[in-house]
């Protein structure tokens, strides 16, 4: 059993600064969620703060690790973007890179939205579906800073969208002319070790999100909306998704990407 079902999560909104109490005030009559004012925490376990520089989600406790917030112009994805390999990284690869292609690509399970972002870098265009209010307040955070970026914020304006919502709901009822090339699946997978930053990471997010014990109907629909191919982002020892079984498959490190060719158009 899950740590997240051990310990209910409870989580308020606050404002470092003063200053943006007005903005957190908001933001919890959105999320529908308490606005912490004074420091009486104990009754929460995590809080999501506005801070002088973006929005995080924060775990208390004496154990806790450290906050959650999603940066796209440092950092990681700074790294990532400069030095994860190209075209010739296996994201690049599993998604179908190859030569000029930048396929339309429907990312519906967007999380902290790193994989979309590089897929952005490297020319394809990414609709965002994030069905945790939470996770999409962080992202959309994050969002908002890198279109302000003088490097980035085009870039990411024109080439990344995000939206609340049902990943399954979504690819259901999209008009053929809206279908992407390409849907994306990263679903939340119930064991993730808790030493590395991966982890922690991935710790906060199921606590807030739970673990997505639907993906197999959610590749289904993937499978019947995608217009050339799914692919399907697994820690590298994880089964594959129950269902239809993967093309091919490639193999990075820590991590394995399931691709489901189709032919249908």
């Amino acid at each position: 059993m899950t740590e997240a079902l051990l310990t209910p999560t409870v989580i308020a909104v606050t404002a470092q600064d003063p200053a943006a109490v007005a903005h957190a005030a908001l933001l919890a009559a959105e999320l529908q969620l308490p606005l912490l004012t004074d420091h009486a925490v104990s009754s929460f376990t995590h809080l999501l703060t506005l801070t002088s520089d973006w929005l995080e989600l924060r775990e208390l406790g004496p154990h806790a690790p450290g906050p959650v917030y999603v940066d796209f112009v440092a950092g990681t994805a700074a790294h990532r973007r400069r030095f994860g390999g190209g075209r010739n990284q296996p994201l690049a690869r599993a998604v179908g890179l190859k030569g000029n292609a930048a396929p339309t690509v429907v990312d519906a399970t967007a999380g902290l939205g790193r994989d979309a972002f590089v897929l952005a870098c490297l020319g394809c265009t990414v609709r965002l579906l994030e069905r945790s209010p939470i996770i999409a307040a962080l992202l959309r955070d994050g969002l908002q800073r890198a279109r302000r970026d003088p490097n980035l914020g085009a870039l990411v304006a024109e080439r990344l969208s995000l939206e609340l919502a049902d990943g399954q709901d979504v690819l259901h009822r999209l008009a053929p002319d809206q279908q992407p090339e390409v849907v994306y699946l990263d679903p939340m997978y119930p064991h993730r070790r808790k030493t590395a930053l991966a982890g922690k990471e991935m710790r906060l997010l199921r606590q807030v999100a739970g673990a997505d014990l639907d993906a197999p109907e959610l590749l289904n629909a993937a499978l019947a909306c995608a217009r050339r191919r799914v692919v399907v982002k697994r820690p590298r020892q994880a089964p594959p998704l129950v269902g239809q079984s993967p093309t091919l498959q490639i193999i990075a490190p820590n991590t394995r990407f399931d691709v489901y060719l189709l032919q249908r158009r």
